[in-house]
């Protein structure tokens, strides 16, 4: 009863996503909020949640593949928390209209319903990500209750407590509000796709790939870690479950390969982590961003493709060095198979990205239509073609529908608490008393500036699932950012970047924490192996603030520029790193690739000044080339 209500919950979640996308509900006379379908969608997904978390915090196992599941699995007073998130979500969508209107007056009704919907959001945020993100929430609320008490520019508007509870609830700026739409709209019908992906073999595929394309090169497995991970993330976006899918495989052949433990497991987690960055799916936060800055979603793909180029680029040739330093090996040839037929056995899955990418590129449709016309052809192909001879079911169908309903229940819930962060910041001023407090901690200097937002983004980041972090930062951090003249774009793809490297950076570095699990190294020598491998990750940020043309803004000569001065000095930087560029480095030498790097590195788009000390990095690293070379031979 328990599998057979979770596949039914999981099913009705994801046919209503797509029929709200498709219009469907109007077709039949049913008019609807936005807030309202939300409402009811989130209802599905908190009984979902409720039904597979126990209290404990442990995901119950799924149904067997007929669905079939043991209702001993789910204690009693877990089907009244679901039956309960039903009958509450239910009414509130029934009755939102009504609500929100006297949402400014407290009633029995509304406190109530408020009061019942947030102690069950807060018991699914502490079942799904744990208790990280209930303290944060906990805090903020208690600093929005006695804000007004605090002296200072960080002082908040006085706010009560019963005000505060229907608020986060029955306002368009809370839980109901832009992010959960975005996520019942718009990142369903993507997770829906990635399910069928790798239903249909497409995460096979994209193993097989990676290991022809690298297996039989020096440092064949971790190639293959930046490779696979870089593909597999454009449909994953989450670093977590990147690591898992692809680490398995990785990071015992990295192993085997003569690799340490820690080194292997780092290099995972920074490739898989680099998964959300990478166009054209990118991760669950790429939609949330384009509609806090109100523009398509392809602006902020497209802005995104050289940062994620520099990323992965740095990593592969980190990954090179290292193993041409201490020797680590290849793939076996006999587990190599060969690139021809990969791609001969699974071209069907380069069609779905093709449909992608022509729709939201080309033919300018919503991410959602782009998603279900890509799931349309993986479905179409998977069934007609199949990958090595094994042709899609029906019941692939199912299973990807089910997985996906019940794979949301985190995000779902990790987007309900965001939308209670950005109540709390909105209802109380704190986000505009801490923007200010920023600028005013930055004083003039917008080097100083970045830096404390790099810092506390890492900071507020610790622990969290990319999107809660990038939604606190993008109210408190990115407005400091544009009020000094940051572009929006590149402020908020600046927070997203260091945001997201709080999930490999110690002492909460989660990503980092799940590869060392699978490698069996220690968890917090790990995270600082993975700082020191994908330190580029912490300077490129700061290079696309001062040159535009990082983000794809710009005449082509100036991207051009940007984009071969920055990995020539990514490359001078990873070899000194390492201190092996043709042979072992001298420090002497290791610190001249240091300076030769940074001055590539430095935007020559910044000032007259910068376009000089480019030019001599790039003679001094010539230079330096050719003297290797010569004491190589």
């Amino acid at each position: 009863m328990a599998g057979v209500a979770q596949g039914a919950l999981a099913a009705l979640l994801i046919v209503a996503s797509i029929a709200w996308s498709l219009d469907l509900f109007r077709a039949v006379g049913l008019v609807l909020f936005g807030e309202q379908f939300a409402a009811a969608a989130y209802g599905i997904g908190l009984a979902l949640t409720f039904l597979r978390f126990r209290f404990t915090a442990k995901p119950i196992a799924e149904a067997g593949e007929t669905g079939a599941g043991d209702v001993a699995a789910v204690p009693w007073y877990d089907w009244a928390l679901a039956a309960l998130a039903l009958a509450i979500c239910g009414y509130l969508t029934v009755n939102f209209p009504a609500l929100t209107a006297a949402s400014s007056s407290i009633t029995v009704e509304t406190l109530a319903l408020s009061l019942l919907a947030t102690v069950l959001t807060v018991e699914a945020v502490r079942r799904t990500i744990g208790w990280s993100l209930v303290i944060i929430l906990l805090v903020i609320a208690g600093y929005v209750l006695i804000g007004h008490l605090v002296p200072g520019q960080l002082t908040t508007r006085k706010v009560e407590w019963d005000q505060m509870l229907v608020y986060l609830n029955l306002d368009n700026n809370g839980l109901l509000g832009l992010i959960l739409q975005i996520t019942v709209i718009v990142i369903i019908p993507f997770v829906l796709m990635g399910q069928l992906l790798m239903r249909s073999g497409g995460s096979a595929f994209f193993n097989d790939a990676a290991i022809a394309l690298m297996g039989r090169y020096r440092g064949g497995p971790a190639k293959m870690a930046v490779v696979g991970s870089s593909l597999f993330g454009m449909i994953s976006g989450i670093a977590a479950a990147n690591t898992v899918a692809v680490g398995v495989v990785t990071i015992p052949l990295m192993k085997r390969s003569g690799m340490p433990a820690k080194l292997a497991a780092a290099v995972e987690a920074c490739a898989s982590n680099g998964g959300q960055l990478m166009p054209p799916v990118m991760g669950a936060v790429a939609f949330v961003m384009a509609d806090f800055l109100q523009i398509p979603y392809k602006e902020v793909a497209i802005a995104a493709i050289l940062p994620s180029v520099m990323y992965y680029a740095a990593l592969f040739i980190q990954a090179d060095l290292e193993a041409a330093r201490y020797g680590f090996g290849k793939v076996d040839a006999d587990k190599i198979p060969r690139i021809g037929s990969v791609l001969k056995k699974g071209w069907i899955f380069l069609v779905p990205f093709a449909v992608l990418i022509y729709t939201m590129f080309w033919q300018n449709l919503e991410p959602e239509y782009c998603a279900m016309a890509a799931s349309g052809a993986i479905i179409v192909f998977g069934f007609v073609f199949g990958y090595g001879g094994q042709r899609m079911q029906v019941r692939d169908v199912w299973l990807a529908i089910r997985d996906a309903g019940s794979g949301l229940c985190e995000i779902l819930v990790i987007s309900a608490a965001a939308g209670f962060i950005m109540g709390l910041f909105q209802v109380s001023g704190l986000a505009f008393a801490f923007a200010a407090y920023l600028v005013q901690l930055g004083g003039q200097s917008l080097i100083l500036l970045l830096i404390l937002a790099a810092v506390v983004s890492i900071i507020l980041g610790m622990g969290l699932p990319t999107i809660g972090v990038y939604v606190m930062l993008a109210v408190l951090v990115a407005p400091a950012l544009v009020k000094v003249g940051v572009p929006p774009l590149a402020a908020h793809l600046f927070i997203l970047y260091f945001g997201m490297m709080s999930l490999i950076t110690p002492p909460v570095a989660p990503a980092a924490y799940v590869a060392a699990a699978i490698a069996g190294s220690p968890s917090m020598a790990t995270g600082w192996t993975a700082m020191r491998f994908g330190w580029s990750s912490y300077i490129v940020p700061f290079i696309f603030v001062y040159a535009p043309a990082m983000l794809m803004q710009g005449s082509w000569w100036d991207i051009a520029v940007v984009t071969v001065t920055s990995l020539i000095g990514i490359w001078l930087v990873c070899a000194a790193m390492v201190g092996y560029f043709t042979r072992v480095l001298p420090w002497s030498m290791r610190l001249a690739f240091v300076a030769a790097g940074i001055m590539l590195l430095l935007p020559h788009q910044a000032s007259y000044a910068m376009m000089v000390v480019n030019i001599a990095g790039f003679v001094l690293g010539v230079a330096l080339l050719i003297y290797e070379l010569r004491s190589k031979a």
